[in-house]
């Protein structure tokens, strides 16, 4: 997802709007987010938006959300290695 598309989502909806959302694809393939993609792409997406928006609620600006996302993944996939 482009980094300009995870800032709409994150800009139009809240962490629980995100949740329900993930829910709903997760249950019924389909969510209102009107996200669409693959069902992995769909929830990575709406995961990744979650997180961003959270930190973004604490305080945190866009790029400095998007920034601590990515040391997250990043922190994970180093463990799984």
């Amino acid at each position: 997802m482009k980094t300009q598309d995870l800032k709409k989502i994150v800009d139009k909806y809240s962490p629980e709007q995100l949740e329900a959302c993930i829910r709903q694809q997760l249950e019924k393939g389909a969510n209102a987010c009107e996200i669409v993609d693959e069902q992995d792409e769909v929830i990575a997406s709406l995961s990744k938006a979650g997180v961003v928006r959270e930190l973004m609620d604490q305080g945190m600006t866009f790029s400095e959300a998007l920034r601590e996302l990515g040391k997250r993944i990043r922190a994970v996939y180093g463990k799984e290695e």
